[in-house]
């Protein structure tokens, strides 16, 4: 490749590339609202559109007969008080599943059903990863592709067995948030699949972003995607959103809090007033030149501790990428009803996904 990225710059750029691929699909398969649409034509009640990050971390264990609430915690390892928050956006926010509580007083005996629409979903869902996986396969070559798979099962096995199966979704500090112990829950259940790619991606880059935040005290998310991107002498706030392939809602919220936290202020351009830029404060350059170093510090540190499973995953991925890195886009041509494709193309990827309570898009739209 033509830069040397960091282990967790090409693991994003993969996560990134097979969700957005995995969401453009089931986009044009399933009805669903947006923003700009009410409803898919035909439809009369249809859940609101969301990302694989939604499938993985929920949706994909409730049966289409329904659930109880209790059992729902146990098999998605959620406490009480996540699966609140979650039940709360996949029933009233966004439409897939309904709460009945009339078969007891207690509420984790309420059982969690699908909505008719999220019946559609799930049907959607169910082969996706596995058909998003065989066009890798075709478009990269089975080899590499199966080589990654190895690589990361071998890498995965050696961290703490408790990460989720996705990224958190990021919250106010946009810090990662990672399991309380390294012993596997007594009460997850396993289901079948859980060594797809994006599952795997997600332990091995999680994992990364946690050490990395545990040392440096700050958002690898933020780091990545902005940080690593301001110079010296300030970048344009509108430029960010183009340079580092996040959204630009996401780019406001990491600049507020680089802001707030007294790493950046944003000053009118002196070439032109009316536009913002972004100025690292002394603070700010510090925290830059910790990523810059840091980010290298812990993948060294991974490859002393963990030997060829690192070397060989790092291989994989660029090999994957090519030599530009640009062999993960011939994936994301969005289809031409699709609201990607009312998008400026990407000229770029993440270098951390940017997982939001917005629909949990990896690039935070």
């Amino acid at each position: 490749m033509s830069e040397r990225l960091p282990l967790p710059a090409l693991l994003s750029h993969a996560l990134v590339a097979f969700t957005i691929e995995f969401d453009n699909e089931f986009e044009h398969q399933t009805p669903h609202r947006t923003t700009n649409h009410d409803q898919t034509p035909g439809s009369t009640s249809v859940p609101w559109l969301v990302s694989m990050a939604m499938w993985i971390k929920f949706m994909r264990f409730v049966p289409d007969d329904g659930t109880a609430i209790r059992d729902l915690l146990r098999r998605a390892a959620l406490k009480s008080k996540e699966a609140k928050v979650w039940l709360t956006r996949m029933s009233k926010w966004w439409g897939y599943v309904a709460v009945d509580r009339s078969a007891s007083d207690h509420p984790l005996d309420w059982i969690v059903r699908p909505t008719a629409g999220g019946k559609k979903a799930l049907r959607v869902w169910r082969p996706l990863t596995g058909i998003i996986e065989e066009r890798w396969g075709e478009r990269f070559g089975n080899d590499t592709v199966a080589e990654l798979r190895r690589s990361l099962q071998l890498l995965a096995r050696q961290l703490n067995r408790n990460l989720p199966d996705y990224l958190p979704i990021l919250g106010y500090e946009m810090m990662s948030e990672g399991p309380e112990s390294d012993p596997p829950s007594p009460n997850a259940t396993a289901l079948p699949g859980e060594f797809t790619l994006p599952i795997l991606m997600s332990k091995v880059l999680l994992a990364f972003a946690l050490e990395f935040e545990r040392e440096s005290g700050q958002s690898l998310a933020i780091a990545a995607n902005v940080l690593r991107l301001a110079g010296d002498e300030g970048t344009r706030v509108r430029d960010l959103p183009l340079l580092s392939g996040v959204s630009k809602e996401a780019i406001a919220m990491a600049v507020k809090r680089l802001q707030e936290r007294g790493f950046a202020v944003v000053e009118p351009s002196q070439q032109n007033p009316r536009a913002k830029v972004l100025i690292l404060t002394a603070k700010g350059k510090d925290a830059r030149n910790t990523y810059r170093r840091l980010v290298w510090t812990v993948e060294q540190r991974w490859e002393a501790k963990f030997g060829s499973h690192v070397i060989n995953l790092r291989q994989s991925l660029e090999r994957l990428a090519g030599e530009s890195g640009s062999l993960f886009y011939s994936g994301l041509e969005p289809y031409p009803d699709g609201w990607r494709a009312s998008l400026r193309r990407p000229e770029t990827l993440p270098h951390y996904p940017m997982v939001l309570h917005r629909g949990g898009f990896p690039d935070g739209s």
